[in-house]
Formats: C-alpha cells, structure tokens, sequence
C-alpha cells in the first residue's frame, strides 16, 4: 500500500505537481465565450427587483403607520402620511438601483472590442 507523504519536502514536491497539474487543466480547459446563460433574463430580473423595492415601500409604510394609527387612536391620518413616506422610499430606491444600473451598462474606456 501507498503510504501519505513523510515529510514536508514530500509535501512541497505534491504541492507543486499539484500547482502544476491545474495550470495544465485551466490551459485545456475550454473558455466560455458569449454571453453568459441568464444574460437574456437580467432585464427581467432588474425590473422585478424595482417592482418589489416599490411595493416593499408602499407596504411597510402601510404597516408602520397602520400600527401607529392603532397604537395612538389616531385613524387614518399617520397611516395616510406613512404611505406616502414609503411612496417616496420606494421611489428612491428605484431610481438608486437604475443609477446602479446605468453605472454598470455606462461606457467604460479601453472596453471596446474591435479586431
């Protein structure tokens, strides 16, 4: 039976035929090329997270000021404002998640492509 390495010249010599092993395999290895699987979803993923960032405003300024409506008997006036606080916090994290994507589709230089 083979035994494991007895020393740590033993390891260092498996460690670098190891290290020289994966550059042989990255080398051969095919490289993706095109766009990357859910390419084609991303649009529809990003549009999907603004609308539930939208809703999630609306929602927890519905709930916040439903509570405090409840909590200090002041029916519908705390509820009414806390909507549109949540409004406006929906809003504005839509438009900060389409600064992020503007950011990241933006024109980046020496990113052009030409053969």
């Amino acid at each position: 039976m083979a035994s494991g390495p007895q020393g740590d010249r033993d390891r260092a010599a498996d460690a670098e035929r190891l290290a020289a092993l994966e550059a042989k395999l990255a080398a051969k290895a095919p490289k993706p090329s095109g766009p990357n699987p859910m390419g084609k979803y991303e649009q529809a993923n990003l549009a999907w997270r603004m609308v539930i960032e939208f809703v999630t405003g609306l929602g927890l300024g519905f709930a916040v000021g439903y509570g405090l409506d409840y909590l200090l008997g002041t029916k519908p006036f705390l509820m009414v404002l806390f909507i549109f606080f949540g409004l406006a916090a929906g809003v504005k994290s839509m438009m900060r998640t389409a600064a992020e994507l503007d950011r990241k589709s933006g024109d980046q230089p020496g990113s052009d492509e030409r053969d």
